[in-house]
């Protein structure tokens, strides 16, 4: 009803109880151009959250969904964007971040709160933000050293912090994670 509330006066809006009924929605009445997902926990056999934003998703390409989240979690916010979500938003922020959000995803803009982007940043350092935009632009470890004038142990080490800072895997995970959110283009 909150969300109702917030939104009504300048956009119409149709409730879902659930990823199920808003996929029936969806099917139902078609022409949406945006879907607020709530990322609570779903008992497992509704869909919810992240199933949600994916299954909607596949139903609808192009949909623009805003995951709306109980608390700021860096996790969260690059976990709802790499299902596909186009905004992240929180729940405790002023109302205009709601609007912001919906309006940037029926524009098809990404959009993060701003109350989540300090729980999004890691921490990470200029050097290791321009080494991981190197990476996914392509560059070798190599050619990354040659270009900033930096021994390749150099590089690594910094990719090596980068990693643990963002809680990756791998290179590629990192660039995924930072790319997910906004860290990096």
């Amino acid at each position: 009803m909150g969300v109702r509330r917030l939104l009504a006066d300048r956009y119409e809006i149709e409730e879902a109880a659930d990823g199920d009924d808003a996929l029936d929605l969806l099917t139902s009445l078609g022409d949406f151009d945006v879907a607020i997902v709530e990322l609570g926990r779903g008992n497992g056999e509704r869909l919810a959250g992240i199933r949600a934003i994916r299954a909607l998703l596949d139903a609808r390409p192009g949909l623009g969904i805003v995951a709306h989240a109980s608390r700021a979690e860096r996790h969260g916010a690059s976990e709802a964007l790499g299902a596909g979500a186009i905004a992240y938003v929180v729940k405790s922020s002023p109302v205009g971040a709601l609007n912001d959000a919906v309006d940037a995803a029926s524009q098809a803009e990404r959009f993060v709160d701003p109350a989540a982007r300090g729980a999004d940043d890691p921490g990470l350092t200029r050097r290791q933000r321009e080494i991981l935009q190197l990476l996914a632009d392509g560059q070798s470890t190599i050619a990354v050293a040659h270009g900033l004038g930096l021994s390749t142990e150099t590089v690594r080490t910094h990719t090596k912090a980068a990693l643990a800072r963002l809680g990756a895997h791998d290179r590629a995970h990192a660039v995924a994670i930072a790319l997910r959110s906004g860290l990096i283009e």
